[in-house]
């Protein structure tokens, strides 16, 4: 048993070793970097850079080797008896039929999941037997094994130290929410570093040093394999790890504290990388301030105000020549509804006839643009109605209730709110953030089984949606208080599964046209039973997407794949029309309110479309690329203070097709640099 202990620490202490070699010579690496300023530190910090960032690494080894104790734990000779051998390839089989030819729920999330799924259960299984009834394959196979993972632990340290190196280079600090960014746009990404970096040299040195490392230092203990099969050292081994993760759980946040200089580079050099890409991962946030072109507050303050005729933080009282009504307001947000769908916009499939032929009778506002590619951005937009910010949006993020939003102002006018989600709202925040903005919440939780008539991974089918709001809006109605109700559909989402018998597609076909033409059946369906109720003649529809179906494209920011339906139908209300200024998401609701003649104190960023001082322009961003649209102008501010600008070159193809000019606007730049970075300073009150 002492044997195995000392082994089993002795793979965490090379570990350790190889960590703080590798992570101390990174430090002095980046202290040299070009990108580095700023380092006359005393001796107390220099001690804290070193000291303080060696705990952190230590802490963050400790953490991942969860999944090599794991494997040490499961080397055994007693899973390979009668009968535990033969139990455990039965459930393994089972499991692998299960997955591969009954529906699960991989095949409901579709794409490649039912095959990772099989593929996995697959070779479980199937290596399981070969060992079975094969002994003399168990000790190569769990030497294998361990030689694979302790080869990744290595090459995980090094490949971790050189992608650092050059983060570092690109951006002056350790992983941030760019770097959670690149595994949002894997595609993008991996294209750009190919193109940017030597890759395959690089690659090359990596995996030599790798393996050489591992025969190093390991070659004695992966020999040694079979000894870890005896049980007795594991309670105690168990123990002592336990104990270990523990205190690097507590230390690795705990550390954070001595991480309050005002000098970054104190901040970035003594923390870890992989423990600073979690804490963005978790907090969802990208430093406008630290990253991107800005100007003096004072200076983008004054454009703020001079654009809004507002005060403080975009403060200002909205009123209107208008007489005030207050009728029902029902929002539609269409899952990934491209204006590319429709064949008001070119589309020759008939994959929209209910949203087409609605035109006639709305008011539709044929250029405007979705500010994101996520469904929490368009919710985001038409809720908050601010620019997005970079990083993740707001709707993801800690402390967003209590904010200045459309239901909170409806509120105050003596309206219910409420925010209908087929699916479980606690999926992507929604639940906390319209929970904490007043909204009450109607999602999957609340129907009855008789009320479901199909679900999928997402939740229920949108006709079920829209027949339980229909419902709910029928029993507010009654109690003579005006109702305002944002309603967000599913089904137009992967695996693009809905009822049978309602669309030409087959519902099992799993496409996006059918998930296109159901979810716009499903909207036609809607608004047939909101013209059967006796609350129909006072209320207005706001239908729009939240986001399109792909944001892929040439540019960073393909303006085509942001362009979204959106219209205001309410015929006893709004005079039918159509409406060709460039706008933006944001601007939808405040558009409404003017409608109605609505007077209220405002911090928005949207304007009413129709004014007649209403500036053109759009607020169109990934997740660090903040882009803004004004006349034939397009202005993208990027990190590390980048800024680039597009003209617009319309083609047949694409109407917003981008050609990159050498000279930049300064007014232009200076409006984009003032209404991010004021928004993302202001919305945090």
């Amino acid at each position: 048993m002492k044997q195995n202990l000392k082994r089993f620490f002795g793979i965490y202490l090379r570990l350790a070793l190889l960590t703080l070699i590798v992570c101390t010579s990174l430090r002095i690496v980046l202290l040299f970097n070009e990108q580095t300023t700023e380092t006359g530190f005393g001796l107390l910090r220099w001690i804290a850079v070193f000291g303080l960032g060696a705990v952190n690494d230590l802490c963050a080894l400790t953490l991942g080797c969860l999944f090599l104790w794991i494997f040490l734990l499961s080397l055994s000779k007693w899973k390979y008896g009668r009968p535990t051998g033969y139990l455990l390839l039965g459930a393994l089989t089972a499991a692998f039929c299960y997955v591969a030819f009954c529906n699960t729920i991989f095949d409901e999330y579709g794409s490649a999941a039912p095959l990772v799924a099989s593929i996995v259960l697959g070779y479980w299984a199937g290596s399981f037997a070969l060992r079975l009834f094969l002994p003399q394959l168990q000790p190569r196979w769990s030497k294998a094994w361990l030689a694979a993972l302790l080869t990744i632990c290595v090459g995980a340290i090094l490949f971790n130290a050189v992608s650092e190196y050059f983060f570092w280079s690109e951006f002056g600090v350790r992983y941030n929410f760019i770097a959670v960014d690149y595994l949002v746009y894997t595609n993008e990404v991996v294209g750009n570093i190919m193109e940017s970096y030597p890759i395959l040299p690089l690659a090359t040195a990596i995996v030599a040093l790798t393996a050489a490392v591992t025969w190093l230092l390991f070659r004695r203990t992966i020999r040694a394999t079979e000894a870890f099969k005896e049980g007795r050292w594991k309670l105690p081994a168990s123990a002592l790890y336990l104990c270990m993760a523990g205190a690097a759980l507590w230390l690795l946040p705990f550390n954070t504290r001595f991480q309050t200089s005002d000098n970054v580079y104190f901040n970035e050099l003594q923390a870890n990388g992989l423990y600073k890409f979690y804490e963005a991962f978790r907090k969802n946030e990208l430093d406008y301030a630290q990253f991107y072109r800005t100007l003096p507050e004072a200076e983008a303050a004054a454009i703020v105000h001079a654009e809004y005729r507002s005060e403080g933080e975009n403060r200002r009282i909205v009123v209107s020549p208008r007489e005030e009504r207050r009728p029902n307001i029902v929002l539609v947000t269409l899952e990934s509804m491209s204006a590319s769908f429709m064949a008001r916009y070119g589309c020759p499939d008939g994959l929209t006839p209910r949203l087409d032929s609605l035109c006639a009778e709305a008011l539709v506002f044929d250029r405007i643009f979705a500010t994101g590619n996520r469904t929490v951005r368009g919710l985001e937009a038409v809720t908050l109605s601010l620019p997005p910010c970079p990083g993740q949006s707001i709707i993801k993020r800690p402390r967003n209730a209590g904010m200045h939003s459309t239901g909170a102002m409806l509120r105050g006018k003596g309206y219910d709110v409420l925010y209908f989600y087929g699916g479980n709202s606690y999926f992507d925040n929604m639940e906390t953030f319209f929970g904490g903005n007043g909204y009450e919440i109607v999602d999957q939780r609340q129907y009855t089984p008789d009320e479901i008539t199909f679900q999928n991974i997402w939740g229920v089918a949108d006709e079920d949606s829209y027949a339980k709001a229909i419902r709910t809006l029928g029993q507010r109605a009654r109690s003579g208080r005006p109702f305002f109700a944002h309603i967000m559909s599913v089904s137009n989402h992967r695996p693009y599964t809905y009822p049978a018998g309602r669309i030409p597609i087959p519902n099992d076909a799993k496409s996006r046209a059918g998930g296109v033409m159901y979810s716009d059946y499903a909207l036609g369906g809607f608004l047939d039973a909101a013209r059967r109720q006796p609350w129909f003649g006072n209320t207005v529809f706001v239908i729009t997407a939240d986001h399109c179906a792909s944001s892929a494209g040439k540019t960073e920011i393909p303006l085509e794949k942001y362009r979204i339906p959106a219209m205001i139908y309410a015929p006893a209300l709004v005079e039918a029309g159509c409406v060709e200024k460039i706008a933006s998401q944001i601007d939808l609701m405040p558009t409404l309110f003017a409608l109605l003649g609505m007077e209220y104190e405002s911090w928005f960023y949207g304007r009413d479309i129709l004014a007649d001082d209403f500036r053109e322009r759009a607020f169109v961003a990934t997740y660090q690329d903040l882009g803004y649209l004004e006349g034939d102008r397009f202005t993208i501010l990027s990190p590390v203070g980048r800024a680039e600008q597009y003209r617009l070159r319309p083609t047949a193809d694409d109407p917003y097709a981008l050609e990159r000019t050498e000279e930049l606007d300064s007014a232009l730049l200076d409006r984009a640099v003032a209404f991010y970075q004021t928004s993302t300073q202001w919305n945090k009150r």
